[in-house]
């Protein structure tokens, strides 16, 4: 635990904080599949997943609707509900961190559930996560030279 943070928390290292969004991709992917709730999910890992990813699967369910809504607004042609369950998975924890964790960088975000995309979803899901993942983005994260 360098400088005091648990793994899978930003700055903790590049691979802990990938392993932390694949923690939470599997947590939201399983609770879509089984028509539950992810906190239930979340509840019942055998082991206590990192704390940001549990802070990010909290956060998912918690603002669920609405992470939809916004979701919906930038992919044009399709609507969560009928996208690939990985797809909306990524999506869904890529437009929380952006909305609701400043402290992720956002080209952190975008290309962490692009390669997510990429080994997860299907052969074309890379581009359009990245698409939709990067237009909320630009309306709703400032660029740098803005901060």
């Amino acid at each position: 635990m360098a400088g005091g943070r648990r793994d899978g928390e930003p700055g903790s290292g590049i691979g802990s904080r990938r392993e932390a969004r694949e923690t939470v991709l599997g947590i939201l992917y399983a609770a879509d599949r089984r028509g539950e709730e992810p906190i239930e999910v979340l509840a019942a890992q055998p082991v206590p997943p990192p704390d940001y990813a549990a802070d990010v699967v909290r956060g998912v369910a918690e603002n669920g609707d609405d992470l939809d809504a916004l979701i919906d607004s930038y992919s044009e042609g399709w609507r969560t509900d009928r996208m690939p369950a990985v797809d909306r998975a990524l999506l869904r924890m890529a437009a929380f961190e952006l909305l609701h964790r400043p402290d992720v960088p956002t080209e952190a975000v975008l290309t962490e559930v692009v390669e997510l995309a990429g080994d997860y979803s299907t052969e074309r899901s890379g581009r359009f996560v990245n698409g939709v993942a990067s237009r909320i983005a630009e309306e709703h994260r400032p660029s740098p030279d803005e901060e």
